[in-house]
């Protein structure tokens, strides 16, 4: 299932950030070469290929055999256009797809194109975002422009370029600006030309190449381990189970301080209804405040199969069943949450709420469960 689907990378930055120099050196990559390539026709990318065929409306094929595309309408369309023509063999067949946005962009959308259209999330899948960020101007487009706040704080990988026209102060101080507001996000050195291309695309759950889930690459475990100053842990034990509920966290720098990334650890199986009621209502009732999600949860109806949450603000991707954990050693639900405005604190008592991790008076578990839930398309 979650393999058939064409991947989708996104490359998002600031102005003048290097995402046309990037586009282009990933162009020369010969995995590129069944890749199709979309375009928004008021970015600032210009492809230094050659254009060799027309393919079809708003679609060349390039020299190195990818296609290419601008948006002139709604991305959904372009998307629903491309995967018309692969299907009924006037375009050929593709294995990822590469969307470059204006620099202007609020990322959210370009997401949510991807993840919230049914028949879109049936044949693609959301492989990552990567932000591109200049060093020389990266700080003062942070404290100036908040899309470019929103740009970083919800990447997958960033990139930070033209570090050799930049102090060395200059690269630290905003490498470790970039660290705080997305503890998470690999920092990959724009400038160098040791790394392939092609390793920033692969941010998925699974990997394009080797067909294998990799849960901790994917919430970016590892990178905010290395980068978390301080964790807390809590642990209750509730109705005698024993259950151990974790919270790990990290607020941003002053400068970004109403962003937030942290992560929810659960070690027991989570009721389905539970589950549909705290996605439904965090959503509902504070989507824009939820720049993203994602999370692996283990369901007391079929603990073998985990259920797979992507969401952008209030928009989700239509929940997956895997048919197997990636780590059969590993079977916790483990959510991680980029909020704006919206307190670590609140988040984590209403999903205790709904799970019996934390304990409250009946009468504020009433009114939680009272709260209109009327948002459709989240039955696990």
């Amino acid at each position: 299932m979650a393999l058939e689907r064409i991947p989708v990378s996104i490359i998002t930055g600031f102005l003048g950030a290097g995402k046309s120099t990037l586009l282009n050196r990933l162009l020369k990559d010969p995995a590129m070469q069944d890749a199709a390539i979309i375009i928004n026709e008021f970015g600032d990318v210009s492809i230094d290929h050659l254009l060799v065929e027309r393919s079809g409306d708003g679609i060349i094929e390039l020299a190195e055999g990818c296609l290419c595309c601008t948006v002139r309408g709604e991305l959904v369309d372009t998307l629903a256009e491309l995967m018309d023509g692969i299907q009924t063999g006037k375009l050929k067949q593709v294995n990822r797809v590469v969307i470059e946005t204006t620099g202007l962009a609020d990322p959210a959308p370009v997401m949510q194109s991807i993840i919230g259209n049914p028949v879109i999330a049936q044949n693609f899948s959301l492989n990552g975002m990567v932000t591109v960020v200049d060093a020389v101007n990266g700080a003062a487009t942070l404290d100036h422009h908040p899309e470019a706040v929103k740009q970083v704080a919800v990447a997958d990988r960033l990139v930070l370029t033209k570090q050799a026209l930049a102090s060395e102060a200059q690269v630290a101080a905003l490498t470790e600006r970039l660290a705080a507001l997305n503890p998470r996000a690999p920092i990959e050195n724009g400038d160098s030309e040791d790394w392939p291309a092609m390793a920033l695309l692969e941010n998925g759950l699974y990997d394009a190449t080797n067909k294998l889930g990799d849960v901790s690459r994917w919430l970016g475990e590892e990178d905010a381990h290395d980068h978390e100053h301080g964790h807390e842990h809590h642990h209750h034990d509730d109705h005698g189970h024993g259950d151990h509920h974790h919270h790990h966290h990290h607020d941003v720098n002053r400068h970004n301080s109403s962003i937030r990334s942290f992560s929810i650890v659960h070690e027991q199986p989570i009721d389905p209804m539970a589950l549909e009621m705290f996605v439904d209502l965090l959503r509902s009732a504070h989507g824009e405040k939820l720049l993203r999600m994602k999370a692996i949860v283990q369901l007391s109806d079929n603990p073998d199969r985990p259920l797979v949450l992507h969401g952008v603000q209030s928009i989700f991707h239509p929940p997956q069943r895997l048919a197997a954990w990636p780590d059969p050693s590993d079977r916790r639900t483990r959510m991680v949450l980029i909020t704006h405005d919206l307190s670590e604190a609140f988040v984590k008592d209403l999903f205790g709420a709904f799970t019996g991790a934390v304990r409250i008076d009946k009468p504020d578990r009433q009114a939680v469960m009272d709260n209109p839930l009327a948002v459709p398309g989240m039955r696990f």
